[in-house]
């Protein structure tokens, strides 16, 4: 039936083959972004740069959720990482006072206070952080706190 909504127009072989190219360019770039962000999260050091962290850098820990003084530490490593270190130091602070042991947040802390050149105060949070988690290898194998204790 002639004019009946049913029925499709085609469109020119010219057309078809032009959405064809269309659509493959489209998923051969789609292909080169998902290989390329592959390839930079395996690189080391690709996490750290995203957040705007040079390769290597410490690391601020966060606490095991629930444990009291979580919630003011993970809000310290929020600032720590963005580069606020007062802000942090205090978020810290407030997490210690919450949980005393918090073994993250001393960590934290150390890694703060020697970002604002406050070393020996950095030494003692590392310790603290080294006495409460002896096996906590993401505390007691960090580069910067063996600098700071000798250890």
């Amino acid at each position: 039936m002639k004019g009946s909504s049913d029925e499709r127009r085609m469109p020119p072989a010219e057309e078809r083959e032009s959405m064809k190219q269309v659509i493959l360019l489209t998923g051969l770039v789609l292909a080169v972004l998902v290989v390329a962000a592959a390839c930079d999260r395996s690189r080391p050091g690709a996490e750290a740069e995203k957040d705007g962290r040079p390769a290597g850098a410490e690391t601020a820990l966060l606490a095991p959720v629930g444990v009291a003084g979580w919630m003011g530490n993970d809000e310290g490593v929020e600032d720590y990482q963005q580069g606020r270190w007062e802000a942090a130091e205090g978020l810290f602070r407030k997490a210690l006072k919450a949980d005393p042991r918090l073994a993250e947040a001393h960590f934290n802390l150390g890694l703060t206070l020697d970002k604002l050149g406050r070393h020996e105060e950095a030494a003692a949070s590392f310790r603290m952080a080294a006495e409460l988690a002896p096996k906590n290898p993401k505390i007691t194998d960090s580069p910067i706190l063996k600098e700071h204790t000798k250890m």
